[in-house]
């Protein structure tokens, strides 16, 4: 018996269903995004395209095969719950009673220490945190259920949330890397906010990390001989890392490039996919200045995980 046609109808029933379910449904999923709107700030879109010298930076980051490096991914394993009461009210006496409840092995002084502390719940689960909240809302007090992502890339300090398909909605191709021999970059925009950083790091990684393993890139820059004063894009090096006397290093414009798209990866804005709680920002004011809160500012309308 010939089984040949059998054989075959099996092999692309099998392509098929796969095309289906790694291109087709992405696609559906993904594939006509659109920006959204920042859970914080209801008047923000995210996320923003690049500019224009970043995205020219994102094809010099490719073509020196800095994802080979590198990954642009924050993972996230769970999440912690922290109750936060933000103003203790004028009633005291309700909200002792209603933290007594909240916490029955506590006496009532201790209670009545919670209500000047800030956190009076750490690391429980979302239900606990959520309840908590109800109790406190019948009181003059008020609380808020505080989000703060975990994980080892978070713990490393390589960003606040995990990385999402959103983050990634401009940029073509996404270079989201496979090997850490680097650190992460997806939010490093964030944590090294200063250009003159990495044009350093670039021009040699041993500048500002001594242990760096990173190759230095020093095709990227000019060894120009200084006319009539330096340049004040000029690298400021020091001891071995410094040129001759009378010569100064100078990025290109692909070095700026470089630089650019490096600044503009950034991954701390709250959205719906990854909730978490940030810093309120200071209040404006016209008249006289106002003192900077740290009262924190919840984002949680997300499922609980």
């Amino acid at each position: 018996m010939n089984h040949g046609p059998l054989i075959f109808l099996g092999v692309f029933a099998a392509l098929a269903l796969s095309w289906f379910g790694l291109i087709f449904e992405p696609q559906l999923q993904l594939g006509t995004a659109q920006q959204a709107t920042n859970l914080v700030n209801n008047a923000e879109l995210y996320p923003q395209m690049r500019p224009g010298l970043a995205r020219q930076g994102l094809e010099v980051y490719r073509s020196l095969g800095c994802a080979a490096c590198h990954t642009e991914q924050i993972g996230q394993t769970g999440r912690i719950y922290d109750v936060v009461l933000t103003d203790a009210g004028t009633n005291r006496a309700d909200v002792v009673a209603a933290l007594l409840k909240l916490k029955p092995g506590m006496t009532a002084a201790e209670a009545e220490h919670l209500t000047k502390a800030q956190t009076i719940l750490e690391n429980v689960s979302r239900p606990v945190a959520d309840l908590a909240v109800a109790k406190l809302e019948p009181t003059s007090a008020k609380a808020q259920v505080k989000v703060t992502p975990t994980g080892p890339d978070i713990a490393r300090g390589w960003g606040k949330r995990r990385s999402v398909a959103r983050d990634f909605l401009f940029d073509q191709p996404v270079m989201l890397g496979s090997q850490r021999i680097g650190p992460d970059l997806a939010d490093v925009g964030s944590r090294r906010p200063d250009a003159h950083w990495h044009l350093a790091h670039l021009y040699n990684p041993r500048i500002v990390e001594k242990k760096s393993v990173m190759p230095p890139y020093r095709f990227l820059f000019e060894k120009r001989k200084i006319e009539r004063a330096p340049s004040p894009e000029a690298l400021k090096l020091n001891g071995e890392f410094a040129p001759e006397p009378g010569y100064e290093i100078v990025p290109t414009d692909q070095a700026k490039e470089l630089a650019a798209y490096l600044l503009s990866l950034r991954a701390d804005t709250v959205i719906f996919e990854t909730p978490m709680t940030v810093a309120a920002a200071p209040p404006v004011s016209t008249n006289a200045p106002t003192a900077i809160t740290n009262a924190p500012v919840a984002a949680t309308n997300a499922p609980a995980k």
